[in-house]
């Protein structure tokens, strides 16, 4: 959530960013000097085409890679020059992953699963217990706490790993196509969840290549070759409760 002390701070600052791979004896530039900020609260999408740099922009900004060159800042901390063990501190508790594939445990519950990012914290078994079933209930899930993966359907279980991003209460949520392996509905579903995180507060990063879904962010970064071309504003995102709520009707219209 966001508090008094934290409002009109930007909690992301990434000054001239530059990633630079190397490949045999060839240099791959994947970021040319990308800058911008992200306010508490945003809900920004990421776009461009197939090796752009938005993988790379997301590793970064997920403390799961250093820059070549450049700066970057989250909760007014420089995280870009930091240890390994100081960067696995900052993504465990101050960043929520969520993937498109859903990286969860076959063998274990839903409350299982979501429980495993505070083992790595060092948190009690009772308030492990306590934070998943919340978490869970925050996503909707909570009567499926006890089934597993293969019990679920792929929006249950993209809905566990989101609930899994949240149980260390992260600043910055960065959601990397959390709807690529999703049908259209799902994805709305999806989205849906992530608007109600935002509302509440939450910052979300989001890449996704797919327009439409972009449509439900409050703004638009978009790179091409490793450039920052775009970044904007949405002037009136899509409310993804309400297209789901058409989509669920149209489904039950169709069955009839």
């Amino acid at each position: 959530m966001v508090t008094s002390d934290n409002q009109g701070r930007p909690l992301i600052v990434v000054h001239n960013l530059h990633k630079t791979y190397r490949v045999g004896q060839t240099l791959v530039p994947a970021l040319r000097g990308i800058s911008f900020e992200v306010s508490r609260g945003e809900f920004v999408a990421v776009r461009g085409p197939s090796g752009s740099g938005k993988s790379t922009l997301m590793n970064l900004i997920g403390c799961l890679d250093r820059p070549t060159e450049g700066s970057y800042w989250l909760a007014g901390q420089q995280v870009s020059n930091l240890s390994n063990k100081e960067l696995a501190r900052v993504r465990n508790r101050q960043i929520g992953f969520v993937f498109q594939g859903f990286n969860l445990l076959s063998r274990a519950n839903a409350r299982r699963n979501v429980e495993l990012p505070m083992i790595y914290a060092g948190l009690s078994r009772e308030q492990r217990e306590r934070r998943a079933r919340q978490a869970l209930h925050l996503v909707g899930l909570g009567s499926h706490m006890e089934h597993k993966p293969a019990q679920l359907s792929g929006g249950q279980q993209q809905r566990v790993a989101i609930a899994r991003a949240l149980v260390n209460s992260p600043e910055l949520l960065l959601a990397d196509e959390p709807t690529g392996n999703l049908d259209s509905r799902t994805s709305v579903e999806i989205m849906a969840v992530l608007q109600a995180l935002n509302r509440q507060g939450l910052t979300i990063v989001m890449v996704t290549h797919e327009s439409d879904i972009a449509a439900y962010t409050t703004r638009q970064i978009v790179l091409r070759d490793g450039r920052l071309v775009r970044d904007e504003p949405v002037a009136h995102p899509r409310d993804a409760r309400e297209d789901w709520g058409t989509l669920v009707q149209q489904s039950t219209d169709t069955d009839l």
